[in-house]
């Protein structure tokens, strides 16, 4: 990244400003202090930017009633009649938008009230439209008494009232009929007994229990065929007015980027001068762009000191592999500028955790699917829209998903292999997948582990099929021990590998303090890995004076580095052996691959074998019964869990991996140059 500091004079500064955002490789840096004005504009410029900002909400905010996505561009209209045309749109648009909200409160209300309402009009009978007759209506709960209600109102009205109540669901509706002169008596009496008048919302309010229920009625008739109609008028007014308002819309922002661009600038009388960063690479670019100006603009371009400037902006540059995984990355801050970049990492171990946890073949080609129908749109095109969340997903990001996806999944497919498990146990059930002992004996038996052969099974055909299971993770009783030290492997390498990168940073940089820190963790964590497998998870503490086993040579050394490290940084982090205490849990944490896997695994297991059970018993329609039962539970079970298979990767490398690295305690702004939206005949001369 290169730092570049631009002068030229006021007169030229709109084409100049211009000239910048066509070429769209200037990330703006705001100028601070000195003699020349900075920050709020005045005069007419302040007064051109109010007008622009002004016009521009207005655009925005009829674009968001008119709830349209960017259609195909439009040509753009002569600036003066700019204010008509966003008006012309804005009025029949802003009344359909009242027209749809208002429409909705009556959906709402009918929804919430149209069943009591109908209920309490059939006990009126029409005395609800007398002039002398007052009706109060009231909800009561399952636990309401009425006849606390009714000796209320005799203590009150003796027998100057009538009282109905109906059942509506899973409570009731009452009225109270009585004079009109005692209305109030008959609502104090509903206040002595905790019950309440029924007030309708809005409008209907203000109607009769009859006139209420007929229009609720006429609602619930026509609601959606008027919701039809609404939506279908919102359409046509996107169709005729969005493609010009957008156009508008983008100049506008052009127009107020250069304000913007005059307000982080510094302004004299005669001249105008601006800072920011380009990549080296696009500096080429920023020359072409100033170069037609001559002596009238000014520049220069010096690398950035990745030591000591702050604020220096930060542009992920990866592999066609690696890039689409920086959506992920999406979900935290970019690095400092000059430290390294994760994105490579979490491309690498986030799938894989990922197969590792969900670990089945069907479920691996779902997401698979999932995947290529993401790519499918973003091939054609198309966004996704998920209105009821209000977001919208454009094509670009929904090709990296895509991507991510279909890596997951190839992953999760490989490991359904490895664990023989398609929906579960179903293929072990029909012997494609089997396990098979004299085969684990060869690949894991170098772990101590023997595998049973249980003369039952054996006789059942529980050991004979197609593919052997070479990862058993559901054969608790003897692999559980293997299949937890297989995860917490990746713990011990992330966990070493963070503060071995927090050395190398230290280094790069200069940084004694943070280079010792990295020392003494690196050394803390690696004798803390060491004493576990000496000891054989403190099994055996006499094993650690076996001076003739090399690994108790390294754990005494990575004790002697983390007390070294400690004593040059004990200023600055007195707590350091708590904070190994902490990395130690870092480690362990990473059995959640393991943990969350196995639950996977045996609600799986559970769902298919309830669909089995009932083939076993009830034979054809057993079949049938199953298939439908397991697909129920399967679906269920997946969605259920599915966002923790997928938070907890994302956790590891978030938090275990990435603090020792320091990541996330210093972070950079992103690349965000200044751009122009507007086609070039949009442009301000």
């Amino acid at each position: 990244m290169q730092q570049v500091v631009i002068a030229t004079r006021k007169r030229d500064s709109d084409a100049v400003i211009a000239a910048l955002q066509n070429a769209g490789v200037l990330h703006l840096k705001p100028i601070t202090g000195g003699p020349l004005n900075t920050g709020t504009l005045a005069g007419t410029d302040a007064q051109s930017r109010r007008e622009d900002e002004r016009l521009l909400a207005r655009v925005e905010s009829t674009l968001a009633e008119l709830g349209s996505y960017r259609p195909a561009p439009a040509p753009l209209p002569a600036e003066t009649t700019w204010a008509d045309t966003v008006e012309q749109a804005a009025l029949p648009v802003a009344a359909l938008a009242r027209q749809r909200q208002e429409f909705q409160a009556d959906l709402d209300a009918e929804a919430t009230y149209g069943d009591a309402v109908r209920a309490l009009s059939r006990l009126a009978g029409g005395l609800d439209r007398s002039r002398r007759v007052a009706t109060v209506p009231f909800l009561l709960q399952p636990t309401d008494n009425v006849a606390e209600l009714q000796a209320a109102l005799n203590e009150t009205l003796r027998d100057r009232h009538a009282l109905a109540t109906e059942t509506v669901g899973q409570n009731r509706v009452g009225l109270i009929a009585t004079l009109t002169g005692d209305r109030d008596a008959a609502r104090a009496a509903l206040g002595r007994v905790r019950l309440g008048e029924l007030r309708l919302p809005g409008r209907f309010d203000r109607l009769s229990l009859s006139e209420a229920a007929e229009q609720m009625e006429q609602i619930a008739r026509s609601g959606e065929a008027r919701q039809r109609e609404l939506n279908t008028e919102r359409d046509r007014l996107a169709q005729t007015h969005a493609p010009v308002l957008y156009a508008i819309r983008d100049v506008l922002k052009d127009r107020v980027a250069v304000h913007d661009v005059r307000a982080v600038s510094a302004r004299g009388k005669y001249s105008l001068a601006l800072q920011g960063y380009v990549p080296q690479d696009r500096a080429a670019a920023l020359t072409a762009a100033l170069a037609p100006f001559g002596d009238a603009v000014s520049y220069e371009l010096h690398a950035v000191d990745e030591h000591h400037d702050a604020l220096v902006p930060v542009e992920l540059k990866n592999n066609s592999y690696v890039r689409p995984f920086q959506v992920v990355m999406g979900l935290m801050s970019p690095p400092k500028y000059g430290s390294f970049d994760p994105t490579w990492i979490v491309a690498l171990f986030f799938p894989l955790f990922f197969g590792i946890i969900i670990a089945d073949i069907a479920y691996g080609l779902m997401f698979l699917a999932f995947g290529l129908w993401l790519l499918g749109k973003a091939r054609r095109n198309e966004g996704w829209d998920l209105s009821f969340m209000g977001a919208y997903i454009p094509p670009a990001t929904l090709k990296d998903l895509g991507f991510v996806t279909n890596v997951m999944a190839a992953w999760t497919i490989l490991w359904g292999f490895l664990t023989g498990e398609f929906f579960g146990t179903l293929l072990e059930h029909v012997h494609f997948f089997y396990i098979n002992p004299e085969l684990l004996d060869r690949l894991w038996g170098w772990t101590g582990l023997t595998f049973p052969v249980d003369p039952y099974k054996a006789k059942e055909g529980y050991y004979e099929g197609f593919l052997p299971i070479v990862f058993p993770r559901l054969e608790t009783e003897y692999f559980s021990n293997v299949a937890l030290v297989f995860a917490l492997l990746f713990g011990i390498l992330q966990v070493l590998w963070g503060w071995a990168i927090r050395i190398q940073q230290g280094l790069k940089h200069k940084d004694p303090v943070h280079t010792w820190e990295g020392i003494a963790l690196f050394g803390g964590v690696g004798a803390l890995v060491l004493l576990a497998f000496i000891s054989r998870a403190a099994k055996d503490f006499g094993a650690l004076s076996n001076f003739a086993d090399p690994r108790v040579w390294l754990m005494f050394l990575g004790f002697a580095a983390f007390i070294v490290g400690w004593l040059r940084v004990i200023k600055h982090f007195p707590l350091l052996p708590i904070e190994l205490l902490s990395q130690g849990g870092a480690v362990v944490s990473y059995a959640r691959i393991f943990a969350v896997g196995l639950v996977s695994a045996i609600l799986a297991k559970l769902c298919t074998d309830l669909g089995w059970s009932l083939y076993e018993s009830l034979g054809f329609l057993g079949l049938l019964l199953g298939l439908l039962v397991g697909v129920i539970l399967h679906f269920f079970v997946l969605a259920l869990t599915l966002i923790g298979h997928i938070l907890q990767p994302i956790r590891l490398h978030m938090v275990e991996f990435l603090n020792p690295t320091g990541f996330n305690t210093e972070t950079s702004p992103r690349y965000n140059p200044l751009r122009r939206l507007s086609p070039t005949q949009g442009q301000v001369k």
